[in-house]
């Protein structure tokens, strides 16, 4: 897995100008850097899921050389919320959207369509944000992150007015691909586990199951059909599960002693 510490390493070599200073947009490598967030999208042992969408963000703002940038994804109930922001002017902001339900987060959102500011505090569309905001959030792009439907935005602000270009569009909708790449294998891998357990479940299951049959078998003399049908009636009549009820009988049995056939 690709550290963040590498990823900074290697894009320094691919962006990075004089001073220590990072290039703009425009300079970026777009093949490698979208190769490279493309490698921080496989699972993540370090804090979960949010933990890796938390350094992709990083990366992106970092090495795109925005000013800023956080994730915004939608609750059970359809409701926007920021799950994380690169710094507080970016937290402040996604709070002010919040607080007022609109701004270009929402808009992306809504509209499923990415939106573009290039000077939030002039632009008309948010009257209201124009003061809640602080001041080194200016230019903002909203990108909206789907799976299916739109479920968030990757949004990305300077502290000065910009105006987005083709190279900003470009990247700005890659990056937002890698963020839904990564929840959609977090929602696959989470699938896949709940259908581990429930087979993993139902194999623990059957073990008592049958033991509870062969159990029956020897002490009542009688065929597997016969123990099986006569579990299954019990455990109708108890409207209980089999599986539960063959527990049952198997503790009894453990119970009585070590002679049981149960225990053998």
């Amino acid at each position: 897995m690709l550290t963040i510490t590498s990823l900074l390493i290697e894009f320094g070599r691919l962006v990075s100008v004089g001073g220590g200073k990072w290039a703009r947009v425009t300079d970026v490598d777009h093949e490698a850097l979208v190769a490279s967030l493309r490698r921080l999208r496989g699972p993540s042992s370090e804090g979960g899921i949010v933990h890796h969408l938390e350094r992709i963000v990083q990366v992106v703002a970092r090495i795109l050389g925005y000013a800023g940038a956080g994730l915004m994804l939608a609750d059970d109930g359809r409701a926007l919320r920021g799950l994380f922001a690169t710094d507080e002017p970016g937290r402040a902001f996604g709070l002010a959207q919040v607080k007022l339900r609109d701004g270009p987060s929402f808009a992306a959102f809504d509209q499923g369509e990415a939106v573009f500011s290039t000077d939030v505090p002039a632009d008309r569309r948010w009257p209201e944000l124009a003061g809640s905001i602080d001041p080194a959030v200016r230019a903002v792009a909203s990108i909206p992150v789907r799976l299916g439907a739109t479920v968030g935005t990757l949004d990305v602000y300077q502290a000065e007015p910009y105006t987005w270009d083709e190279s900003d569009v470009e990247l700005l909708h890659d990056c937002a691909q890698v963020i839904e790449q990564v929840l959609a294998a977090a929602i696959e891998a989470e699938e896949q586990a709940r259908l581990a357990d429930q087979l993993q479940y139902a194999l623990d299951y059957r073990v008592l199951i049958e033991r509870a049959i062969g159990y029956l078998m020897g002490k009542d003399d009688m065929n597997a059909t016969e123990a099986f049908n006569g579990l299954r009636k019990r455990a109708r009549d108890s409207r209980r599960t089999v599986a539960d009820l063959a527990a049952e009988l198997l503790r009894g049995a453990e119970e009585e002693g070590p002679d049981d056939p149960a225990a053998s």
